[in-house]
């Protein structure tokens, strides 16, 4: 069986949700393609020791998405069945935002802005050090309202580092509303261009767009970072949440989530 596959990562992050009586659905569910084909293809990490010192990174600066890595940690077998049925719940390990603590998890994320210098700091490290490892570090549209993230930028540029890539989520919404409403970022491509970065955009969903964009991103080490600029659906993959702004703070009611499980056991339709 395909590990990593959409719809069981989904499945599971809809568990996790309503087990534990939590929110962020929808900011969970837009990642979830960049992270199946990261952990499938191409972060180098082993599950019996996911801190060995030549893993490479990811850091999930929108940490409040954390349902998405978990799931994704518990196909790789550093989180237990057992640990997302108990997610968000007293006396147990799994926070609602990333937590350093747990394995496999990098940085302790949820302020948001601070994930991206965690990252950059990562990286030069890595290449003090002359190592391979690439540093991969996942920022939300929303997020880029923050100075932390362009002051690591800067920092990334003058540095040369060609093992960070950034990936954002431009799902188009943040907490409270639409970016465009709340603080429109007009071509965020075009700002990472002028920052010294190789920026590429795709289709967040596109799993082969995905895996290309990474290969492509590994491979140039010419001095310049990476930005990785994926346009998902916020909600993607239950049609009442899809573009619904609204999920970034329900909760799921029994009939929601039942709904929800029924959408997801359907095999994808052919957009033709």
């Amino acid at each position: 069986m395909t590990r990593f596959k959409a719809e069981h990562l989904r499945t599971a992050i809809i568990n996790m949700a309503y087990a534990g009586a939590t929110v962020h659905v929808g900011c969970a569910f837009s990642i979830v393609e960049l992270l199946a084909v990261l952990y499938r293809s191409h972060l180098r990490i082993d599950p019996a020791q996911p801190d060995a010192s030549d893993r490479d990174y990811l850091v999930l600066s929108k940490g409040h998405g954390v349902m998405a890595q978990y799931a994704c940690l518990n196909e790789l077998g550093c989180l237990s069945d057992e640990d997302l049925a108990r997610y968000f719940q007293n006396g147990t390990r799994l926070k609602g935002l990333a937590d350093a603590h747990i394995p496999g998890v990098e940085a302790t994320t949820g302020s948001l802005g601070h994930g991206m210098p965690v990252a950059a700091g990562l990286a030069l490290a890595a290449k003090l050090n002359k190592t391979e490892q690439v540093c991969y570090v996942l920022v939300g549209d929303g997020e880029l309202n923050e100075g932390p993230i362009w002051e690591a930028a800067l920092f990334a540029n003058h540095f040369k580092l060609d093992n960070l890539v950034v990936l954002v989520d431009k799902n188009g919404f943040q907490a409270m509303g639409s970016t465009d409403e709340v603080m429109a970022l007009g071509n965020i491509e075009d700002k990472f261009r002028a920052f010294g970065f190789d920026a590429v955009s795709i289709d967040g969903h596109d799993e082969a767009a995905v895996d290309a964009a990474y290969s492509q991103a590994r491979s140039a080490r010419n001095g310049k970072p990476k930005a990785i600029v994926t346009h998902p659906t916020k909600g993607r993959g239950v049609s009442f949440m899809e573009n619904d702004n609204i999920w970034h703070y329900t909760r799921l009611s029994p009939e929601t989530h039942a709904a929800a499980l029924a959408e997801l056991a359907q095999p994808p339709q052919s957009p033709i």
